[in-house]
């Protein structure tokens, strides 16, 4: 057990912290702890490649820690109508959707790796900082203006570009 894997489990454990901070519209609370979880993703990744303490373990903990942070700040910004449904729907279906194609081609016995995309960084970029901006205008009060619609736009965009992206990887793999 490294620093970097306690690091990404404590952000596995902010996940529950943040959903009741949203649905009880604490919205101070939920940016920091958002905030936190972010800083804590960027010091364990720098920690696992700077100091050599990268892992198995954390190479797999590390994205669904992400992912479960994601999830967690989408469904509960829906429930309380500051994001609107399809688009949580989108960010949802996407990683269904990949984790469905990694376990099909376990079940079929092709085996598939799955390494993100340059879209699908950007994706996961995106998603955040809209997230931030929906959580941090809340939290201190500040109109975004238009910043919201064009935020949905970008992570509705990217969101579909990454699912194409891995859709067409994994088709490729299964047909090989």
């Amino acid at each position: 057990m490294t620093l970097p894997n306690l690091i990404t489990i404590g952000r596995l454990f902010l996940v529950p912290l943040v959903i009741v901070m949203i649905l009880n519209e604490r919205w101070q609370g939920a940016f920091i702890i958002f905030v936190v979880a972010g800083v804590s993703d960027a010091v364990d990744g720098f920690l696992a490649k700077r100091f050599d303490m990268a892992s198995e373990l954390g190479a797999y903990l590390d994205p669904i820690a992400d992912k479960a942070l994601i999830v967690s700040i989408y469904i509960p910004l829906a429930i309380v109508g500051a994001v609107p449904a399809w688009l949580v729907i989108l960010v949802v279906s996407r990683d269904v959707m990949i984790v469905a194609a990694v376990i099909l081609s376990w079940i079929m016995a092709k085996p598939v790796t799955i390494s993100p995309f340059v879209v699908s960084k950007l994706n996961t970029g995106a998603q955040l900082i809209f997230a931030a901006l929906l959580l941090g205008s809340r939290a201190f009060g500040i109109d975004p203006g238009g910043a919201v619609e064009v935020g949905q736009l970008v992570v509705a965009l990217l969101t579909l570009g990454s699912m194409t992206a891995y859709l067409a990887f994994w088709l490729r793999h299964m047909a090989a």
